[in-house]
């Protein structure tokens, strides 16, 4: 008799039938038709200017920057003000 396999040996029959795509199968001009913009990027990024990574494009950056603290020292406060509120017994 031998020893019999406990599972099947033979690949279990597909549950979607959509197949996969292979790389060499997709157009080589598919949708990088624009010019690199990394290269531009990483001298942005690495010029020497003593600015933060995260200000280093500016205005938006900068707006992005506030506008996230704020919210987060206001969150912070509203936070403290709520487990004060909870904190304090209620008058009948």
């Amino acid at each position: 008799q031998g020893l019999k396999p406990i599972v099947s040996t033979e690949s279990p029959a597909l549950i979607f039938g959509t197949t996969t795509k292979l790389a060499s199968d997709l157009p080589a001009t598919d949708s990088f038709l624009s010019k690199n913009k990394v290269p531009d990027l990483q001298k942005l990024f690495q010029k020497a200017d003593g600015l933060p990574v995260h200000l280093k494009r500016g205005v938006p950056d900068k707006l992005l920057y506030r506008t996230t603290m704020a919210l987060t020292i206001g969150g912070t406060i509203y936070c403290l003000v709520a487990l004060y509120m909870a904190s304090q017994p209620r008058n009948q």
